[in-house]
């Protein structure tokens, strides 16, 4: 006596195969679709698993090892633009300002250099600046050094240095430009985290309007902070001053090329083709 077994399949139905006392004919046919039910019920999840992987590749969402090296590259990239931000947005060595060395006494001379937040005065001995040199500095030089914040976002006063006003209206654009590139910058990283673990291609274009914006913001923000430096040289006459724009510029502005490099970069990964590609096709070896 044969016994009757039940199979499920996929949709969850029961297969049941020929009984023991049916025409001989149809016993291998029983058996067949018993066999193939207990095909279909092993390799049920790989099946399901591959079609799912196909539909997923075939829509365009999810990238190859070689694809996924190439975004982490450009994310390299995008991050030395991020660090480069910070440390010039961190810092207060954006301009340097300093009169002749000799205008106070001919023992000690004084400088001054500020960021965003904060401005700084230094005392310098003048045997130890350069004798070709005829203005005071640079700051790096060893002497006392005073340090307070920019009381621009708390109670909305200027600041007063070598008896020139500043001009908080321009100050204040050009930290709220860095804040909100450096907003963007996050944004972008998101994207660019989501687009890695879940490897979905789509995340890509955002993340390079992201950073090609933030990038755009960081030379702006610059644009304006120059026009402040100069509006506070004309704001007063009495003591001439030699302005220069220090290292902490030089990082920001090299963070915004950087940052729009790599969103660039992140836009030609987001493309369907790649445009060597399109440009130049690749030729038939029969020709």
């Amino acid at each position: 006596m044969w016994s009757t077994f039940f199979v499920a399949d996929l949709e969850g139905r029961a297969v049941a195969p020929a009984a023991a006392g049916a025409v001989a004919g149809a016993a291998p046919v029983g058996a067949a679709q018993g066999a193939g039910g207990l095909t279909n019920l092993m390799g049920g999840r790989s099946t399901f698993g591959g079609n799912k992987r196909r539909r997923t590749t075939s829509a365009g969402h999810s990238m190859s090892e070689a694809q996924e090296g190439k975004i982490k590259l450009a994310f390299f990239v995008a991050i030395v633009g991020v660090v480069l931000t910070v440390l010039g947005m961190g810092t207060e060595f954006w301009v340097e300002l300093s009169p002749s060395k000799f205008f106070y006494n001919n023992q000690t001379c004084l400088t001054a250099h500020y960021g965003l937040w904060k401005g700084c005065t230094k005392t310098l001995w003048v045997a130890d600046i350069d004798p070709a040199r005829e203005s005071c500095g640079p700051a790096e030089l060893p002497g006392e050094s005073n340090c307070t914040y920019f009381k621009f976002f708390t109670t909305g006063e200027n600041a007063v240095m070598f008896q020139k006003t500043t001009q908080k209206n321009l100050n204040v654009v050009t930290a709220m430009l860095a804040l909100f590139s450096l907003f963007l910058m996050v944004m972008g990283a998101i994207c660019i985290t989501m687009s890695l673990s879940k490897e979905i291609l789509f995340f890509l274009k955002p993340a390079s309007v992201c950073f090609i914006l933030s990038g755009f913001l960081v030379l702006i923000s610059l644009v304006v902070f120059h026009q402040s430096v100069l509006a506070l040289l004309a704001s007063d006459h009495t003591v001439p001053l030699h302005h220069e724009l220090s290292w902490s510029v030089s990082c920001v502005g090299c963070a915004g090329a950087v940052l729009m490099v790599g969103g660039l970069l992140f836009l030609v990964l987001a493309l369907p083709c790649s445009p060597w590609q399109r440009c130049l096709p690749r030729r038939n070896s029969s020709t």
